[in-house]
């Protein structure tokens, strides 16, 4: 962690601006770029402070710098982007993505993105992505250039391993359902979050009409007015703060909502296990055919039933020279089956070595930080319970007064 990019340079996204252009297919389009601010840490001694380097992304940039991540390391669990629509949200809020709430907000998740690839021991030494944080014209070329996307499984072959793999690894089958029930369970809590918030902001904004009652009535008092007015001030100051609490409290629901993503990444390490296990029991399996091929060719005895050996029946047998000739290219085959499968196994025994470290790193993030955004939303709940209190408590006074 110590040669980490992290420690080396500071990385911010510090503004998001709309901006109009030309999309490929020639059609306007409205959409948002952001502004990421790097700089060198190592030369800012004796007072001196690095220059700042700055240049600008959109969103589909970094969608490609996280398709090209994710298929470059598929044994490493990828630190996911925020949403690109706003989903699990109150009511009141916008779902709209551009809207300047939730820009700003999605400004600090792709912030928060970067810093996680920066600190992560092997993708923060990628040069593709340094140069994504310091190369602003061409970029696109260079990763494209990568070659990445024929890397890329297709879904249907993902689909093929996941219901033929006949021996999967036990652990990796249990990453996956605990993937599947992390996600179900943060859903669920992302969804009660904003049924209560609803509910929230409707009882608070309803203290608003208790200020207007109390104002009125204060009115026609001549006693009682200036404490009436005076509690009815304390209910419309209560009825507004809502706004920004709940903001604030949208703030913790991205941190859940990362690892609601951060669920699909341990999946894709998951479905590249089961990739690469298909391909090492399809080659054991070819293996062991030619094997046997061999074998019955140099026996001359035909163990299974098939529509080869029915013909040699029907039309007569093969030469001596013939099967000879069959026996060196499948002794060839077998030869070069062998090292395949050889080479797949290792290939295999490092992927699993490689992933399970790395997902034993992000289990220890993850206790970290859910419990850290928990806490701080628990603690965020109890001051604001205070507030309700300490309102109810001056406007008590204001009572006693008139």
């Amino acid at each position: 962690m110590e040669d980490c990019l992290a420690k080396k340079m500071e990385i911010t996204v510090s503004e998001a601006e709309k901006r109009t252009g030309r999309n490929a297919m020639n059609m306007q389009e409205t959409y948002t770029a952001y502004l990421i601010e790097t700089r060198a840490v190592e030369s800012q001694g004796e007072g001196q402070c690095a220059p700042v380097d700055s240049l600008w992304r959109r969103y589909s940039e970094f969608e490609l710098l996280r398709n090209y991540l994710s298929v470059t390391y598929p044994h490493i669990v990828v630190p996911p982007l925020p949403e690109k629509r706003a989903d699990f949200v109150w009511h009141k809020l916008s779902a709209d993505n551009m809207d300047p709430d939730f820009v700003e907000r999605r400004r600090i998740g792709l912030e928060n993105f970067l810093l996680r690839v920066a600190s992560h021991p092997v993708l923060c030494q990628d040069k593709i992505f340094y140069s994504f944080l310091t190369q602003e014209g061409g970029w696109k070329e260079v990763v494209n250039e990568t070659g990445f996307q024929l890397k890329a499984d297709s879904r249907l072959k993902a689909l093929n391993a996941t219901f033929r793999v006949k021996n999967p690894d036990k652990r990796f089958t249990e990453l996956k359902h605990y993937s599947d029930e992390l996600q179900s369970v943060i859903s669920h809590l992302l969804r009660v979050r904003a049924r209560v918030a609803d509910r929230l902001y409707g009882v608070y904004k309803v203290h608003g009409n208790y200020g207007r009652v109390f104002s009125e009535w204060s009115a026609i008092e001549k006693e009682m007015g200036d404490g009436l007015q005076s509690a009815g001030h304390h209910m419309d100051v209560y009825a507004a703060s809502i706004d920004d609490i709940l903001e604030e409290e949208e703030h913790y629901a991205d941190q859940l909502k990362e690892y609601l993503f951060y669920a699909e990444a341990l999946r894709a390490v998951c479905r590249k296990h089961e990739l690469m296990q298909y391909d090492l029991e399809m080659a054991a399996q070819d293996l062991t055919s030619k094997k046997q091929q061999c074998e019955e060719l140099a026996t001359g005895t035909v163990r299974t039933f098939s529509l080869k050996g029915m013909t040699s029946k029907l039309f007569g047998q093969e030469t001596p020279e013939q099967r000879e000739a069959k026996i060196k290219v499948l002794e060839e085959q077998i030869e070069e089956g062998e090292e395949q499968l050889k080479s797949k196994n290792l290939e295999s025994r490092d992927f699993v070595k490689s992933a399970w470290a790395d997902i034993e790193r992000f289990k220890e993030q993850k206790n970290h930080d859910l419990k850290e955004a928990l806490i701080s939303y628990a603690v965020m709940q109890i001051s604001m319970c205070k507030k309700g209190i300490q309102v109810w408590t001056n406007a008590k006074e204001c009572f006693s007064k008139m």
